[in-house]
């Protein structure tokens, strides 16, 4: 008890001395905020001294500070709120200590558990619930909450190599005034929505908002009871590249009145739904309960580039709505209950729908997804899979990974 007295008087000291100086005299230089399951949260923070909850490192760091999470399970009894920003050129980082396992769980959280018909108040929305910028967050697996991660009004973010499954709504999303983010290497799965009956949950939204700059890069979004991706009533551009969309869309969890899409990439929706340019490329699609990719409305001028789908409930390429402007490039629709359906506006050149001839399991070197769903490397970057869906006679459409 003496020591941790001395610990806070020496804090107290520090907080009247600083407050007495100017503020570039002040401003303390970036530190490590260490959290461990056996620490406390009247501790310095240190990798001798840890704290106990994410949450105080939280509230305690500035910009340019480092928070070190030790392995093990955080069970939430409240969500980790971030409402402070770093900066530009001082981001807050958040993220596992040395590439330690750390799960932060949600199962304690009353809005994990909201009724049939009922709602989840916005500040308890998400297991991590941010209103910040210039965060780099990563190596966090995110179970059980009432969403994985939900950021919304967030900008200049960057979320690496997180794990968001089995989350009681999306695993990831971000909506409202949001722009300049980077979300890579995410795996997101599982995630469903008792409430809805499987109407919404997600692996990654990006919607009902707005905000340039936003990118997706290297993600696996699988078995989630709704979309993989969803861009739902989002009014800027997004770009999602080299990611994978599988499995989702089945009711897995035997809920009535299922409510579930079941598309790989949902670009767009809303009534009306704002046109808008998203971007998808060298990105598959497979074995979702409805189309591996689809406009869902959206009119704005979608560019679909080298993109393959396979075995997709419904179309491959659904880009017919009325009046879209959607451009196809060099796509590859393998076995799906229909290649693509394309409105008299869309723009379709080079894909495999338009060189003719059949494309099923034979004409393409694997239909084995094994490689492409293992262990990513060290960095966070996708398996190779130098086989999978690409064509024996060498055309060039189609994604390569």
């Amino acid at each position: 008890m003496h020591v941790n007295k001395a610990i806070w008087t020496a804090a107290a000291v520090s907080a009247v001395l600083m407050t007495a100086l100017p503020a570039t005299e002040a401003s303390a230089a970036p530190t490590t905020l260490v959290v461990a399951t056996n620490g406390s949260d009247s501790a310095p923070g240190t990798l001798a001294q840890p704290l106990r909850t994410v949450q105080r490192a939280v509230d305690l760091a500035k910009a340019g500070d480092t928070i070190a999470v030790r392995a093990g399970t955080y069970a939430l009894t409240d969500n980790i709120t971030i409402a402070t920003s770093g900066t530009a050129s001082q981001p807050i980082s958040l993220g596992a200590y040395q590439g330690e396992r750390v799960v932060i769980d949600g199962e304690q959280l009353a809005a994990s558990h909201t009724p049939v018909g009922g709602s989840i108040p916005r500040a308890e929305r998400g297991a991590i619930h941010q209103e910040a910028s210039y965060w780099r967050i990563s190596d966090l697996e995110i179970v059980n909450g009432p969403y994985g991660v939900y950021c919304d009004g967030c900008n200049s973010n960057v979320f690496a190599r997180l794990k968001t499954h089995d989350n009681y709504e999306s695993g990831f999303q971000l909506q409202g005034a949001s722009s300049n983010n980077q979300i890579l290497n995410l795996d997101s799965y599982g995630n469903r929505d008792p409430r809805k009956n499987g109407e919404s949950a997600d692996g990654l939204a990006i919607k009902e908002g707005s905000g340039s700059g936003n990118v997706v890069r290297g993600a696996r979004l699988w078995n989630n009871v709704d979309d993989g991706f969803d861009d739902w009533k989002f009014t800027s551009p997004v770009t999602v590249e080299n990611t994978i969309a599988y499995g989702n869309g089945f009711n897995r969890w035997n809920f009535p009145d299922f409510a579930g899409d079941g598309n790989g990439f949902k670009l767009g929706g809303g009534s009306p739904a704002p046109a808008v340019a998203h971007t998808l490329r060298n990105s598959i699609a497979f074995k979702n309960a409805a189309h591996g990719v689809t406009d869902n409305g959206n009119t704005g001028a979608l560019a679909l580039t080298r993109n393959s789908t396979w075995a997709n409930g419904g179309t491959g390429f659904d880009a017919d709505v009325s009046g879209g402007k959607a451009k196809l490039t060099g796509n590859l629709s393998v076995a799906d209950a229909k290649a693509a359906a394309l409105g008299s506006a869309t723009v379709s050149s080079g894909n495999s729908w338009d060189l003719g001839g059949t494309w099923n399991a034979s004409s393409v070197l694997s239909t084995d997804p094994a490689p492409l769903t293992g262990a990513r490397g060290a960095d966070g970057s996708l398996p190779s899979a130098p086989s999978f869906l690409v064509p024996r006679s060498g055309a060039a459409v189609g994604a390569r990974f």
